[in-house]
């Protein structure tokens, strides 16, 4: 088993589940009370819900495609997938760019747990990478005669 599987699996599955629950929570909150956030000028409740809902689904496919590449040892894939998931959990930090919710305690919290769990999975992204071009001893090339 190489590395990215011995190592990495565990702590993808990890926060791939803390990302699909806190994402879960907060988008659906979003389409449930969609009126308790800041409306987006010029763009209907409805239209807002529905745009909230097809992007948790969106984003939800690149996660699972993500996992499915990173399982199948399939790691460049992988990683673009799990980048493209990684924006479900920045795009709850754009509430704060139409205006400050004013939403209960804990679903005011899972604005930041979404961006935790997109900064985690950036960290096992870069981690990732950094292991798949590593250049070890034996592969580099000698330019001294």
């Amino acid at each position: 088993m190489d590395v990215l599987q011995e190592k990495g699996l565990t702590p993808l599955r990890a926060i791939l589940g803390f990302s699909l629950l806190t994402t879960t929570l907060h988008y659906a909150h979003n389409v449930v009370r969609a009126a308790d956030y800041p409306p987006v000028p010029g763009v209907p409740l409805l239209v807002t819900q529905v745009v909230v809902a097809f992007g948790w689904v969106l984003f939800t496919v690149f996660g699972w495609l993500g996992y499915r590449a990173y399982r199948q040892e399939r790691y460049p894939r992988a990683l673009v997938f799990l980048l493209v998931y990684s924006l479900s959990g920045l795009a709850s930090a754009g509430h704060f760019l139409v205006g400050v919710p004013q939403v209960p305690a804990f679903w005011f919290a899972t604005i930041f747990t979404d961006s935790a769990a997109a900064l985690a999975l950036w960290v096992f992204v870069t981690w990732a990478w950094s292991v798949l071009n590593r250049v070890t001893a034996r592969d580099q090339v000698s330019t001294q005669h």
